[in-house]
């Protein structure tokens, strides 16, 4: 009987302080973030760090939001034109990605891509994350976005 009712009690608690948590943080889609599935990803990049297979995932799922986030590392001079371009340098009109293996080599990309998938997890709107992002990396060299 006392058995019984200490495994009723803990599951009781577990329910109870599971919902709890669930309502303390924020919720909807910012704890959601929209990333490609790696299998879709060249070998050189499921081959990769985690934070690198992430960043290449996340870029190429968030166009709309990586092309309006700069890179500092001096990329510009290659022809990108956003962050999102060290990730990819196209998509066809079928929706194939075709990726650019500039951010395997660069922690700087990947480090900008992994603050937008921070802030945008915390909540904060596109235009913050791009002030966030201006005010930490334009002391490694300067915008690639005109």
């Amino acid at each position: 009987m006392f058995k019984t009712r200490l495994v009723i009690f803990t599951l009781l608690a577990a329910l109870i302080f599971g919902s709890l948590s669930a309502c303390s943080g924020q919720s909807g889609a910012s704890e959601h973030l929209e990333m490609m599935s790696l299998d879709k990803m060249p070998a050189e990049v499921q081959t990769a760090p985690v934070s690198v297979q992430q960043a290449y995932q996340f870029a190429a799922a968030n166009a709309d939001l990586m092309e309006q986030i700069p890179c500092y590392c001096g990329c510009g001079d290659i022809g990108h034109t956003s962050n999102y371009d060290c990730y990819v340098s196209g998509t066809d009109e079928k929706g194939v990605v075709t990726f650019d293996n500039h951010a395997l080599g660069c922690s700087i990309c990947v480090d900008i891509t992994l603050d937008v998938m921070r802030m945008l997890k915390d909540g904060k709107s596109p235009g913050d994350i791009r002030v966030s992002i201006d005010a930490t990396y334009a002391k490694y060299g300067p915008s690639n976005i005109k």
